[in-house]
């Protein structure tokens, strides 16, 4: 197996980079770039030895929150936030295109696999998918100890962990191990939210149906009877596997990040699908389309905007705009135009417009147009425009995390899998700084 550093490919024609403490030359490191040239790396993972070596002391470079600091190479996703527009790219094609020629499952398909399927090839991964959606009755009957309020994340969290005592001694290093393995948390994953929901709200569940498409199936097993054999509103479909889709995969986020981390110890991928729920669940991370519409809701009217976006604008004042700008991108989240588009087609379902939606479409207007917006590059993101259109589909706040959770479910299980296909399953193990106490004497 390869060493990350060594599988770091990319353009190699940046030389070197050397490192002095104290003027004393302590390392040189080779330097490459991404496969787009616009992202350039320093391979230091000799840094700690090449310190032991020449200066007698092991050196690490301290970046809290590593965003300086790339902790892998990856062919799935990419991502670039500066320049004149954001960009997000699957295996190479972008957002934008598959956004208009792909539903989840080929998206899916594409993440996993590496390429876009044949319609055969997509018809058999599907019907593959839809004859594991049952989940099995000691997993179902885990629902009964949480109570009815629990929050559907921390339910859904709980029951995939429990599914990695049901699927055991998987041979990761077995490429067909792990198509069956992705094949079934497709498959599973929206049962287990849907089941969670309605335990909820203390409905009984509806078994999922081989007749529907992906999106259509996880909105009928949250909103019908079982004696129900309608179909779900085709627009709010559409609308659901698009944002499923834009929320497939986003590089190294958080989540991603520890599904990674956790797999580099070899933990069942289970295990490690259920430490991505955690870190989404997270308020400043997955569950910012959810503070928006609390945010929405504290400013409550539109005739408060005046009030609130001069709040926002003053540094003294504690208030923010959630929904607004992002992380990643300096410019338009790319997903953002796309999810626009979509939630207008939600909102034009309704004849009498809620006032949270009218007061949304005030804010963006103003957004789109303030010059204090533009000049920050604060647009309203994806965060914004997905929260409004679950909203508008009658899903309750408390399952946009969830949600989120199930669209980024192929990403998270593609780049576990990813760890494996390029045989770069050295364990993670960051470094500190030590700032505590140098010793401490006991006195009994």
């Amino acid at each position: 197996m390869s060493s990350e550093s060594d599988s770091a490919s990319g353009n190699n024609d940046y030389g070197k980079a050397k490192l002095f403490v104290n003027d004393k030359l302590v390392s040189e490191f080779d330097v490459v770039s991404d496969s787009m040239g616009s992202e350039i790396a320093i391979l230091g993972s000799s840094l700690r030895a090449d310190g032991i070596k020449n200066i007698g002391s092991p050196l690490s470079f301290y970046d809290p929150g590593y965003s300086s600091v790339a902790s892998c190479s990856s062919d799935i996703t990419y991502v670039k936030g500066d320049g004149d527009k954001g960009l997000l790219f699957y295996r190479g094609f972008p957002i934008e295109d598959l956004a208009d020629s792909c539903d989840f499952m080929g998206v899916s398909y594409l993440l996993f696999y590496g390429d876009l399927p044949e319609k055969a090839s997509l018809e058999e991964f599907g019907d593959d998918i839809k004859q594991y959606m049952i989940l099995d009755e000691q997993i179902a009957d885990f629902l009964n100890g949480y109570r009815r309020d629990a929050h559907p994340i921390t339910i859904m969290h709980g029951i995939t962990a429990a599914l990695s005592s049901l699927y055991i001694d998987i041979d990761a290093n077995d490429f067909s191990k792990r198509e069956q393995i992705f094949k079934r948390v497709l498959a599973k994953m929206p049962t287990i939210a849907a089941m969670a929901y309605k335990y909820n709200v203390g409905k009984p569940f509806v078994p999922p149906r081989t007749d529907l498409s992906y999106a259509a199936n996880f909105l009928n097993m949250m909103f019908s009877s079982s004696l129900d054999e309608s179909e779900p509103n085709p627009v709010f479909v559409k609308a659901l596997d698009k944002i499923f889709s834009l929320h497939a995969d986003h590089e190294q986020n958080a989540s991603t990040s520890t599904v990674r981390m956790v797999g580099s110890t070899q933990a069942n991928p289970f295990s490690c699908l259920a430490s991505g729920i955690a870190a989404l669940s997270g308020p400043i991370h997955g569950g910012a389309n959810e503070a928006c519409l609390s945010m929405l809701e504290e400013i409550g009217d539109v005739a408060n905007i005046d009030k609130y976006i001069a709040k926002a604008k003053d540094k003294e004042d504690s208030f923010r705009l959630m929904g607004f700008g992002h992380r990643v991108y300096r410019n338009y989240d790319p997903r953002a135009k796309i999810m626009r588009s979509i939630c207008h087609e939600v909102l034009e379902q309704h004849e009498d417009i809620d006032p949270i939606f009218e007061l949304a479409l005030k804010l963006e207007e103003i957004a789109l147009n303030d010059e204090y917006f533009i000049e920050r590059n604060l647009y309203p993101n994806i965060d914004f425009y997905s929260g409004i259109t679950l909203r508008a589909m009658g899903i309750p706040t408390n399952m946009f995390t969830t949600i989120f959770a199930l669209g980024r479910m192929p990403g998270w299980f593609s780049q576990w899998s990813e760890i494996y296909e390029k045989g770069s399953s050295k364990i993670c193990r960051p470094r500190q700084i030590y700032t505590g106490n140098l010793q401490k004497n006991i006195n009994l």
